[in-house]
């Protein structure tokens, strides 16, 4: 008996990236394009797979939407596990396509710049994809940590004296959040005997009442490894100063980092916590609600006191992230669906945003800057003889439209899919019993965008009406990345009622965490040809 080629699918995403990732090594750093052709075909074949399994997990193809592929053949939970599902299918995709798209936007220059771009690249990859399929909190660790280890180096990448100081900083939060990840993950094993997910599961209503009181230390310290990465007031403190830092597709590839944060955190709870028959029902969904509304204050606070756009990026990063986590304390199963939405578009239009930046910069003029600043401080009014209009070159007009763009996503406004994420989330609060917090939730999510607005709004005044520029350099590379992920975003509104129909169907799979200890723990080894296994 032998396994079908399809059922390969679940480890190809971590299989792909290193197998690209060893090969690039071996090249020189002079051929790019060789170096380019390659890594985009292995992004290529990467989101193929994702989209493969897309479609084949809702169309049915494996047993209850998931698929679990058992490593080197050993049965859970003594084998490493890979589990696919609707969500981490999702997460596949939007990693392969950020990844292409940050990639796309690097060729001219950022992959040039330094060495071995190409390999951490796709390092980095295999970790993200790794994390998104693992079902075993030590596996989960070892995804971390190689994700973490081509972040440094991407961070560090085309070093100056910036990156270097940001990097030393990030580094340092991330060996303390790693230590506290692997003390975590003894107090989980002392405590039930288990790292895996479904196993830990399955055992959590059989714990002795010291075990349970040993589980939920353990659940606390973990938890704070994965509020760090998802940038929880105020263990986010690291945030603005990275991604400032760090170049424009390597921000982009961080802030993704942030969002798997805030998957492992959703997944867990709902496989661990959320079950009203589980020991520990609603642990910490009041530390979650406070802490993501407290982050969401943060974020829009950060963003009208920013004074350049890069802090401008990342408090709008840390303002979804806070959303998400306070969507998550509220503990309210029908947001689910609305929420992981949000996560979706959010993160399209951040991205897009982080790549807009450099662009949006690159063309300002520094004594323009510098003078309008003079002008505010002496009250002195410039008044031209006579008033004369300005024709718009066409990279001006696509620089200043997808700024506009994305300050409508990012601020919730109509008619993009930032606004529908906003109002789904509200509708789905009001159209049920308006659990505690859930009037604070919609009022502070209002503000915040209205704060957001405020604060692109005066950017956007600053860049592209005050700046007197006409002229920019834009090359067909960076312009077709920031085009495609705006794009998307406009397809996500337009299809809206489709994606949502999924995504429903992918929160109600992980409200039902009998599935996974099902079908994790049920699941079979492949017998040998021609003998019994």
């Amino acid at each position: 008996m032998s396994l079908h080629w399809t059922q390969h699918l679940v480890i190809a995403p971590v299989l792909l990236p290193l197998t690209f990732g060893a090969v690039l090594l071996m090249v020189n750093e002079t051929r790019h394009l060789l170096k380019f052709s390659l890594h985009a075909f292995a992004l290529l074949a990467q989101l193929a797979v994702a989209i493969m399994l897309l479609v084949g997990l809702d169309k049915g193809l494996w047993e209850e939407s998931i698929a679990v592929y058992l490593a080197a053949n050993w049965q859970a939970p003594f084998g490493i596990v890979l589990v696919a599902d609707r969500l981490a299918a999702l997460m596949l995709l939007l990693t392969a396509t950020l990844g292409l798209c940050s990639l796309i936007y690097s060729t001219m220059r950022w992959s040039r710049i330094g060495v071995h771009f190409h390999s951490l690249f796709q390092f980095l990859l295999m970790g993200l994809n790794g994390a998104f399929l693992t079902h075993d909190l030590f596996n989960l660790f070892v995804f971390f940590e190689v994700m973490l280890a081509a972040s440094y180096g991407l961070l560090l990448h085309g070093y100056n004296l910036t990156r270097i100081r940001a990097g030393m900083q990030f580094i340092a939060i991330n060996l303390i959040a790693a230590l506290l990840f692997l003390i975590g993950l003894a107090l989980v094993y002392a405590a039930a005997g288990t790292l895996n997910m479904s196993d830990l599961a399955l055992r959590l209503p059989e714990l002795a009442a010291n075990d349970l009181q040993l589980l939920r230390f353990a659940a606390a310290v973990l938890a704070i490894t994965f509020l760090i990465k998802s940038a929880m007031w105020p263990l986010g403190f690291w945030l603005p100063t990275t991604y400032v830092a760090a170049s424009p597709p390597v921000t982009v590839m961080l802030m993704l980092m942030t969002k798997m944060g805030i998957y492992v955190i959703l997944r867990l709870w709902l496989l661990l916590f959320a079950g009203d028959d589980s020991p520990l029902a609603g642990f910490g969904a009041s530390t979650l609600w406070w802490g993501g509304m407290f982050t969401v204050a943060f974020g829009a606070c950060g963003m009208l006191a920013s004074n350049t756009q890069g802090q401008l990026a990342a408090y709008g990063a840390i303002l979804s992230s806070g959303t998400l986590l306070a969507i998550i304390g509220l503990n309210q199963p029908h947001m689910i669906g609305s929420a992981l939405f949000y996560l979706v578009s959010s993160t399209l239009g951040m991205a897009a945003f982080m790549l807009l930046i450099e662009l949006t910069e690159r063309n300002q003029n520094p004594l323009e800057a510098m003078l309008a600043v003079t002008r505010q401080a002496f009250e002195y009014e410039d008044v031209p003889e006579q008033p004369v209009g300005v024709g718009i070159p066409a990279g001006m007009a696509f620089l200043g439209l997808s700024f506009a763009a994305c300050s409508l996503i990012i601020a919730g406004l109509p008619p993009l899919s930032g606004f529908v994420a906003k109002f789904s989330l509200f509708h789905q609060l009001l159209s049920n019993p308006l659990p505690a917090g859930g009037i604070a939730f919609m009022v502070g999510v209002l503000l915040a965008g209205i704060m957001a607005s405020i604060a692109l709004m005066r950017f956007g005044v600053r860049a592209f009406w005050a700046s007197g520029n006409v002229s920019v350099r834009l090359h067909l590379s960076e312009g077709l990345s920031v085009g495609l992920l705006l794009l998307l975003t406009l397809i996500l509104t337009v299809k809206a009622g489709a994606l949502y129909g999924f995504l429903e169907r992918s929160s109600a799979d992980l409200q039902r965490p009998e599935l996974y200890i099902q079908r994790v723990l049920g699941e079979a080894t492949v017998a040998p040809p021609g003998g019994n296994h």
